[in-house]
């Protein structure tokens, strides 16, 4: 398989998710008490909530240098995800669970990265890779949950407070990056945890995080050919 054009492709998908990941969630209907607070406060408040979740689930889209990219994605802390990402006509499903990570490209990921014949033979395959090492080390990443929440609550170094409003029938705090654009709003019920971010401009889109805390299940996907073993067979 092509190493260079598949990283490229994986590195597209990374680099435009780390613009616009964030979370949501459901709670009770109490205040959390974070309307009072200022919209450094909030962050921090939402940040600390974010780092100690078990599971979420992400789902959206946007569009990073004039393509778009989308993912609807089930993570659990500390033991992987799975979901499904999409690019320019290129879908991966994606598992990360047991120190492995498992991709089943469609078929036309599949000959961008591995050419026709290639193609041909690994339709509808699944193929495994270790989560911490080679070339699909870093899509794992992609399951990462805490490393999804830091890269989506870090760099808001100038944000103002707006008026509250509802997300998906939960009351939220916008909170309006004036540096580098985009809403983050956050849960003013139950744990403040981020609901949403909304892009305009040229990278427009919205990613919404949902389901905090629930049960995810995670299973290898039976009969996953190792990279490993069909590089060195080729």
């Amino acid at each position: 398989m092509r190493a260079r054009s598949r990283s490229a492709v994986l590195a597209v998908l990374l680099a435009a998710l780390a613009l616009v990941i964030a979370g949501c969630g459901g709670s009770s209907s109490s205040g959390n008490g974070i309307e009072s607070k200022s919209a450094q406060e909030i962050l921090e408040a939402t940040k600390a909530a974010a780092s100690t979740a078990t599971s979420v689930h992400i789902q959206g889209s946007i569009v990073t240098s004039g393509k778009p990219i989308s993912l609807d994605m089930e993570l659990l802390r500390g033991k992987g995800g799975k979901g499904t990402i999409s690019q320019e006509g290129f879908t991966i499903q994606l598992i990360q669970t047991g120190g492995a990570v498992y991709i089943n490209g469609s078929a036309d990921f599949y000959k961008h990265v591995s050419g026709s014949a290639a193609a041909a033979l690994l339709q509808g395959k699944w193929l495994k890779a270790p989560a911490n090492s080679g070339e699909l080390a870093s899509l794992a990443e992609l399951t990462n949950l805490g490393k999804l929440i830091d890269t989506a609550l870090s760099g808001h170094t100038s944000v103002t407070k707006g008026e509250t409003t509802t997300i998906e029938g939960q009351k939220a705090i916008p909170l309006k990056d004036t540096a580098q654009g985009g809403t983050l709003y956050v849960a003013a019920t139950g744990k403040p945890y981020p609901l949403q971010i909304v892009k305009t401009g040229k990278e427009s889109g919205k990613v919404v995080f949902s389901r905090w805390d629930q049960p995810v299940t995670l299973a290898a996907p039976p009969g996953a050919i190792d990279i490993g073993a069909l590089q060195k067979g080729g």
